[in-house]
């Protein structure tokens, strides 16, 4: 019987001794729109490596890639990005005219990926994850950690201007990035012991956004920074006052359009906090995507993305081998 007991003790405290040896891993995926697409890429190339986050964390775009992947529908989804085009992409932002605080609802987008995917609670979910959204009134950041993922992603997505804000309980949430753009904090607060972070955003002030917003030099309109689907739209409904208008305003010089003033404001602000935040509280590992070239909105160039998420992670291998030596050991050994 002693023996038994013994053999109880000795065995759970190796197992004790296991868990202290294995390091709690977070991933921190930060907000950029259709740039958060490289965000598949990374973590299928940390899948590859036998990397499994333990935490996940996002804001934004990074919120929208996390919750799909800890709810195991990663596979699905990008498949549907794989092959999705503008048009398609169109038809599920249902836009509108009316007044509500962005041009965007989400409630199409959401109920499309209800319908593929399902839903869940998140603390239901296998994995620790949060969503992180800002409070419109003043401006602190919300962890979203419960109740339904699909919500929470809405409320992280909801860009200032293009989607509608979300009210959950007496608070209006807009986007992540707007307080917490790559929510490293966010995993140490959860416990994380090593932390990966993916910021999308880095060279996101291109050289001609820098042009249009500094010096006001003529660009012709189909090289603007954001010439999306969406500002193709607004101007569809610019043309049909442009008689009108022309007759009084006449002018050559380029000026930028809403979505350039909007998309550019976001980047700029998302850039400086970013910097600020991750100054602070650095992560282990801080992987920069080169995605300058996708606009904000290019949710179609989904297969340039993820390409180039999984090649910045294999960039990072010797920091990633220097923080977690045993995993990539063990992987190797395979």
């Amino acid at each position: 019987m002693a023996d038994s007991i013994g053999l109880f003790y000795y065995f759970n405290l190796l197992a004790w001794i296991d868990c202290m040896d294995t390091p709690k891993i977070g991933l921190a995926l930060g907000g950029g729109s259709a740039r958060g697409w490289a965000h598949i890429g990374v973590i299928r190339e940390l899948e590859a490596l036998g990397i499994k986050p333990d935490i996940v964390c996002g804001s934004s775009a990074g919120a929208l890639v996390g919750g799909i992947y800890v709810s195991g529908y990663l596979d699905i989804f990008e498949n549907w990005l794989r092959q999705v085009d503008k048009r398609q992409i169109f038809h599920y932002l249902d836009m509108s005219l009316l007044p509500g605080g962005g041009f965007i609802e989400g409630k199409r987008l959401i109920e499309y990926f209800r319908e593929i995917m399902g839903d869940c609670n998140i603390e239901d979910l296998d994995c620790e994850y949060v969503a992180v959204a800002t409070d419109l009134t003043n401006g602190r950041e919300v962890w979203l950690r419960s109740g339904s993922i699909l919500d929470a992603i809405r409320a992280s997505i909801a860009i200032p201007g293009f989607f509608t804000p979300v009210q959950k309980g007496e608070q209006w949430l807009v986007d992540g990035g707007l307080s917490n753009p790559v929510p490293v904090s966010v995993c140490r607060a959860l416990g994380a012991d090593i932390v990966i972070a993916v910021d999308v955003n880095d060279g996101m002030i291109s050289n001609k956004a820098k042009k249009i917003i500094q010096t006001g030099e003529n660009i012709k309109e189909e090289d603007s920074v954001e010439l999306s689907m969406l500002d193709r739209w607004a101007t569809g409904l610019k043309v049909r006052a442009s008689t009108l208008l022309t007759s009084i305003f006449k002018s050559e010089q380029f000026k930028p359009g809403l979505f350039d003033v909007l998309s550019s404001s976001m980047s700029i602000v998302q850039d400086r906090i970013t910097r600020n935040r991750l100054s602070n509280d650095p992560p282990e590992v801080l992987l920069h995507p080169h995605l300058s070239a996708i606009g904000l909105l290019e949710f179609n160039k989904a297969d340039e993305a993820i390409a180039e998420g999984r090649a910045c992670t294999r960039r990072h291998l010797d920091a990633l081998e220097y923080v977690l030596p045993g995993i990539l050991k063990q992987q190797s050994d395979k």
